[in-house]
Order: structure tokens, then C-alpha cells, then sequence
């Protein structure tokens, strides 16, 4: 039993035109059945905000392997509470916010050059445990659900405006959530396909969306078709007529076998 993971990101129509490059970053670790993810997205106001979003995820996921190397912390193989749960992620953001501030004082120019949002989670077989600062989503569906979405997306009193980390209330804005159930499949993505995926009139997640891509990971692909079927769909005509912004997918999937 383990877990098997995808992920992908693509720039966005808008920012190929004006010769942006990807503001989004994905990526995870996988320690026995324990999968830890995260997810940035890069403010588009912000200068350097593809270089916040790359430095954000990797310190989470840096974190997460130093606690690995604890047997005490038994790599979140046990549940948290939700106070544990908020402890342990205002700690990494803080960490994440040090590691901003330490790049922005070395090249000289302010940390919010290198704001963004940031998505976490850690899961195993039977729990996942996640937080949000800013837009984007988590959806989950476990043995005894549909499709979940963990978090409504942060959204302002202004289009395009959101929390981002390098924001004063980050960690007081963090949401924060513990659902203890046998998971199957996680889909963590930037607000690129908030619109597509997600049915914004009741915050519901749009099922035609997520189950051929739940479906697709039970296939046994190599890497290289993996990388090919996600970076096709990630830039299809069909996805950039209904959405302009930079698209991440990061897709994980509870193999039983």
C-alpha cells in the first residue's frame, strides 16, 4: 500500500503573451505511506513572485523532511488535532516567511517582490491534514465521500485579491483542517482552474473534472507518459478557452495493491 503522484504546471495564456513566466510551483515527498504536498502561486503584482512560489515549496517540503528524520514525530503517520495541526504549520510558514526574507535582503529589494500563496497537506491511508493561505484549492475524496473541497478560496473585496504569505496576517488568515477518513485521491491546484473545477455558486467541487483524472492515475503509465498526459491536458486548447491564468495540478492517489 502506498502512495502514487502526479504533478505539472503550465503557464498561462496571459502570461505568454506578455512574457511572464510561470508563477506557480508544485511538488512532494512521499515517506512510506505518509505523502506531503504543497502548492504556490506566485502574486502577480509581485516581481519575483515565480522565485516566492519555487523558495516557498521547497522550504515546506525541507521541513517536512527534517521532522522525517525524528522517529518521535513518526512522520504524521498518527492523526493531530487540530490545535497540533495549526502549531505544526504556523511554525513551517514562519520558516517559509524566514527563508523570503533572508532571499529578499541577499538580492536587495523587498520581500513582497516575492509574495504568494501557499497550499499544504500531509496524508495518510486514513487522515489528511491540511492548510491554506490565499486561493487555490484542496479536494479530497475518501471511502466514505464524494469529492471534498477542504477550503472556499480566499478571495477579497477586490478581483484577484487574496491573502498571500509575505502578508502581515498570514498565519492569523491560515485555515487549518484535520479530516480523519480512509483516503483514495488528493487534488491540490493553484486558482487557474478554480473556474473549472470548482462550481463557485455553492463551492462545490465539479465531479466531470476530478473523475477522469482519478480514473487516469489508476493506470500503470511510466514517467515519461505521466509528465506527456498531464502537460497536454495542463495546455489544451479546451483549458486555456476557459482559463488565461497559469494552470498546477498536483494529483495523488492511494494505491491499495
Amino acid at each position: 500500500m502506498n502512495w502514487k503522484a502526479v504533478r505539472d504546471c503550465a503557464i498561462g495564456t496571459s502570461h505568454q503573451n506578455q512574457g511572464i513566466p510561470c508563477q506557480d510551483y508544485v511538488d512532494y515527498l512521499i515517506f512510506d505511506d505518509v505523502i506531503v504536498g504543497a502548492v504556490a502561486d506566485g502574486a502577480g503584482s509581485a516581481k519575483y513572485s515565480d522565485v516566492g512560489a519555487k523558495l516557498a515549496v521547497e522550504t515546506v517540503l525541507k521541513c517536512f523532511s527534517e521532522i522525517n528524520e525524528y522517529p518521535q514525530k513518526q512522520a504524521f503517520s498518527q492523526p493531530l488535532s487540530k490545535e497540533e495541526a495549526q502549531k505544526v504549520f504556523a511554525e513551517i510558514v514562519n520558516q517559509v516567511i524566514t527563508e523570503l526574507q533572508k532571499q529578499a535582503d541577499e538580492k536587495d529589494y523587498s520581500v513582497n517582490d516575492l509574495a504568494c500563496t501557499l497550499l499544504i497537506f500531509v496524508a495518510n491511508s486514513d487522515c489528511i491534514t491540511a492548510m491554506q493561505i490565499g486561493d487555490g484549492f484542496i479536494v479530497m475524496r475518501s471511502q466514505e465521500s464524494e469529492y471534498q473541497l477542504l477550503f472556499q478560496s480566499d478571495k477579497g473585496e477586490f478581483i484577484n485579491e487574496t491573502t498571500f504569505i509575505t502578508s502581515t496576517n498570514a498565519v492569523k488568515d491560515m485555515k487549518v483542517k484535520v479530516v480523519s477518513e480512509k483516503q483514495e485521491f488528493i487534488c491540490v491546484s493553484t486558482d487557474g482552474l478554480e473556474k473549472v473545477a470548482i462550481r463557485l455558486s455553492d463551492w462545490k467541487p465539479f465531479s466531470p473534472f476530478f473523475k477522469p483524472l482519478e480514473e487516469y492515475l489508476h493506470e500503470p503509465l511510466n514517467p515519461e507518459e505521466e509528465d506527456k498526459y498531464l502537460t497536454e491536458f495542463l495546455n489544451s486548447e479546451r483549458l486555456n478557452s476557459r482559463t488565461d491564468d497559469d494552470k498546477t495540478l498536483l494529483l495523488c492517489l492511494f494505491n491499495k495493491e
